[in-house]
């Protein structure tokens, strides 16, 4: 190999940005079988029974609901695979998939009916994961060495 290809060559994967790595990983596990649920849910004439019986506010919450859980998915698969495959903006929008966790976690905490318990236990975790994250996506310099390719 060239010693120019060497130093061009962008370090592998490793070392603490494993976690970010993991992270993006177990939401999109979790994303996945959230969806999976929703459209077993859609497909079920007793579910779509027992919402329309709720009026049709509830159904479009629903769907708004299912909408969002498809647009984060689809937003958290296209960032794993940009994450590795390296790409120059990466950074920026894990930053901004965070970010809309986060918001994510507030929605479910101010609308929806769950217990106060659970919503804060939901918005905990992206909370913390932004406040470790963030600061290290954007100090680290094997992070800028690492996301180099356009």
């Amino acid at each position: 190999m060239n010693t120019l290809q060497e130093s061009t060559q962008a370090p592998r994967i490793a070392g603490w940005l494993l976690a970010p790595l993991a992270w993006l990983l177990m939401t999109l596990l979790s994303s996945t079988i959230a969806l999976a649920i929703y459209l077993m849910m859609l497909i079920s004439p007793e579910s779509h029974r027992l919402m329309s019986a709720q009026g049709p506010k509830m159904v479009i919450f629903w769907y708004t609901s299912i909408a969002c859980a498809i647009a984060m998915w689809g937003y958290t698969m296209w960032l794993t695979i940009a994450f590795f495959k390296r790409r120059k903006n990466v950074v920026r929008h894990y930053i901004l998939w965070l970010l809309l966790s986060v918001l994510l976690a507030i929605k479910t905490f101010a609308f929806s009916p769950v217990s106060d318990t659970l919503a804060l236990r939901q918005l905990m975790f992206p909370l913390l994961a932004a406040a470790l994250l963030v600061p290290y996506l954007k100090r680290s310099s094997r992070v800028k060495q690492t996301f180099i390719k356009p």
